[in-house]
């Protein structure tokens, strides 16, 4: 017998609709029928590709016994983390303050008006390791709401008032300068691994957004160190089982230090961050192997991830047949069955194939050791060895299609997309790669028509459905896409759309009594307390995406309106900045932005005559992360009269001109692609 939840489009909401348990979706239904009855919410949040999620769904959800308590003692509402990530940060906030750690499954107990009094995140069914069972927890829950009702209220309240305390803060302000910038910088380098790369240790995350700002503060300063990190890093996490070595794109996270054996699920954030952070170290170093790792994890996505209209997809899950990893890894025996004797005795060198496996019993590709030292070994060019591995690759991937592949949630998250769009496009101008440029269009088509409807935009579309308003981060992210798919493409349309977004995060989100924006709009439901996240974590805090797009569309429009409330969400939260740069690592690079000069690039030309292309490529040759570009044909009117930077630059010699200016001021025009780069500095 299904449940409520097979009317839903969520995957993990549907991964859940045949379970015992009669749960409710969150909405007002769930939330009347528990102050009916008098009961309260057993309130749980996961996503799809949760290993752990899956785990406590086969051990207490699908158990009989178990749902017959749940379904007895409490009002049960299961929510997708990453439909609802407003209900998601407000509870885990919560459970954060009861229990001093986080983490999927959540499961949080409410008063039926919403107010949290008990919660945690995975429970067991049987007590082991000083955690109590499900079942005792349930129990124990529904006695002291039944018993010490005063007690539980006054629980609830004072969680309430937490909630709103931490959401309304008052924080020291600093005059930020680049100097600020670089003590930050380092108080984060200081806990770099020398030994294998990354912050902290198991387990360890790609922390994407951190190393985007460690890069600027080696172009901001020349610190080597601030360079040898990020490349150190990425090279490790790329040569690691982290990475998938025959089909690229990266998992979740290493669950140990040398990024190893990975959380085996694949999110499409990860892959949109790391693409970009990998093409932008490409052009800070020159160096093929960071282009190879970004247009790899490009066309997993392209290839894996992308829906027929052009949407990209979720994740993919971390499970296949039950066993977490089993996709992925390989034996002795079958890689001597699937190559010649040679190519076998090459993979396992290259990889690292061992009988014992690296991974119970089987093992994770990953590169232990430079390919020169393989070459060297093999008495073989590098250029051979590469070609060799390239036609093993192409064997095993082949063979690894052929296995029941993981399961994939296909929604479509409008913040997700809008991130993967942005890399995407800036792949498109640094790789000068037609393909990426038509699927970001692609993308932003599907975008525009299906997530974008006269003037609203929605959060998740899955099943021919938009769902769910769009919260901060889904307005601000999809205008930092749009605004770099023209960057792309120069057409103007996707401008428009950056702007109209930009209106209705100032409008809708921005909160003048804590200077700074919600999470949620202004007709948004209403939520215990109005959510604002201003941490970055393993995505970019709506805070900070709004504050970059907003002064790049300052510094392209001249409008002075954005930037002021770019600064003055820079201004507040400027203390918290510099105290705790590993928690602002986007909003750090945007405050690099403001303090930069920087570069308003103007190209005036046919985007199809191979001279425009030249300046272009010019453009995009070297990491130059502060700048704007803008381009219109001589008698493009619209253009100039939209964009003013613009307005009144002739051709030089009648051939493509690019222009480079610092607040308006600019040097002299140039055809020469050299002369760009000179200029671009």
């Amino acid at each position: 017998m299904a449940n409520r939840l097979i009317h839903e489009t969520s995957p993990y909401l549907l991964q859940h609709a045949e379970n015992p348990v009669d749960w409710y979706a969150w909405g007002e239904e769930a939330l009347q029928r528990a102050k009916q009855d008098d009961k309260p919410i057993l309130l749980s949040v996961g996503y799809s590709a949760c290993h752990w999620c899956h785990v406590m769904a086969h051990e207490s959800f699908e158990d009989p016994a178990t749902a017959a308590v749940m379904n007895e003692l409490f009002i049960n509402i299961k929510v997708d983390r990453e439909e609802r990530p407003d209900i998601d940060s407000l509870y885990m906030a919560a459970v954060q303050a009861m229990t001093r750690h986080g983490g999927w499954p959540m499961t949080v107990f409410l008063t039926p008006d919403g107010a949290p009094f008990y919660g945690g995140t995975y429970f067991p069914p049987e007590p082991r390791h000083n955690m109590p069972s499900f079942q005792q927890v349930l129990h124990g829950v529904a006695e002291a709401y039944r018993d010490r009702r005063e007690e539980v209220f006054q629980s609830a309240e004072q969680m309430r008032e937490h909630l709103e305390d931490i959401l309304s803060f008052d924080l020291e302000q600093v005059k930020l300068s680049k100097s600020q910038l670089n003590v930050a910088a380092q108080r984060q380098m200081s806990q770099f691994d020398s030994r294998f790369g990354g912050y902290g240790g198991a387990p360890k995350f790609p922390q994407a957004l951190i190393f985007g700002m460690v890069l600027r503060t080696w172009l901001r300063s020349d610190d080597q160190d601030a360079l040898n990190q990020v490349t150190q890093t990425l090279q490790a996490m790329a040569n690691g089982g982290m990475y998938d070595q025959l089909g690229g794109g990266f998992a979740r996270y290493s669950v140990d230090a040398q990024w190893l054996v990975p959380h085996f699920e694949k999110m499409l954030y990860d892959n949109a961050l790391l693409s970009q952070l990998y093409l932008e170290t490409y052009q800070a170093t020159h160096e093929p192997f960071y282009r190879r790792i970004a247009e790899e994890s490009i066309n997993y996505i392209l290839r894996d991830m992308t829906s027929p209209d052009g949407g990209f997809y979720a994740a993919e899950d971390a499970d296949s047949e039950g066993e977490e990893g089993k996709f992925y890894v390989w034996s002795v025996a079958e890689i001597q069955q699937l190559l010649s004797p040679e190519d076998a005795a090459l993979a396992q060198l290259y990889w690292n194939i061992q009988p014992e496996g690296n991974f119970e019993g089987h093992t994770i590709l990953y590169v232990p050791q430079d390919p020169s030292v393989v070459a060297k070994e093999l008495s073989i060019s590098e250029a051979d060895l590469a070609q060799r591995i390239a036609a093993i690759r192409a064997t095993l991937l082949a063979q690894r299609n052929t296995r029941i592949r993981p399961g994939r949630d296909e929604k479509i998250l409008a913040s997700w997309n809008g991130m993967m769009l942005r890399s995407l496009a800036f792949a498109a101008n640094v790789l000068d790669n037609a393909d990426y440029r038509a699927a970001a269009i692609r993308n932003a088509e599907f975008i525009t028509s299906k997530l974008y409807q006269n003037g609203q935009l929605y959060r998740s579309y899955k099943d021919g459905q938009a769902k769910f308003k769009g919260y901060l981060e889904d307005y601000a992210c999809v205008a930092d896409g749009m605004l770099a798919l023209y960057e792309a493409t120069f057409d103007l349309r996707w401008l428009q759309v950056a702007i109209e977004l930009a209106e209705s995060m100032t409008e809708r989100f921005w909160d003048a009594q804590q200077r700074s924006f919600f999470d949620t709009a202004s007709d948004h439901e209403q939520l215990i307390t109005r959510p604002r996240d201003l941490y970055d974590n393993a995505t970019p805090a709506g805070n900070s995406v709004a504050v970059d797009v907003l002064l790049r569309l300052a510094t392209l429009l001249d409008r002075y309106e954005y930037r002021q409330y770019a600064e003055t969400v820079l201004a507040n939260l400027s203390g918290a900045l510099l105290q705790l740069p590993g928690a602002f690592g986007r909003l750090l690079a945007a405050a690099d932005f403001a303090l930069a000069e920087p570069r308003e690039v103007a190209l005036i030309g046919d985007p199809a005559d191979p001279a425009f292309k030249a300046l272009l490529q010019a453009t995009y040759r070297n990491y130059q992360p502060n700048k704007v570009v803008a381009a219109c044909r001589p008698d493009d009117q619209a253009a100039q009269q939209l964009i003013p930077l613009l307005a009144e630059r002739p051709l030089l010699n009648q051939q493509a001109t690019a222009y480079v200016c610092v607040r308006r001021a600019c040097k002299l025009p140039t055809n020469d692609p050299n002369q760009l780069i000179n200029q671009l500095g």
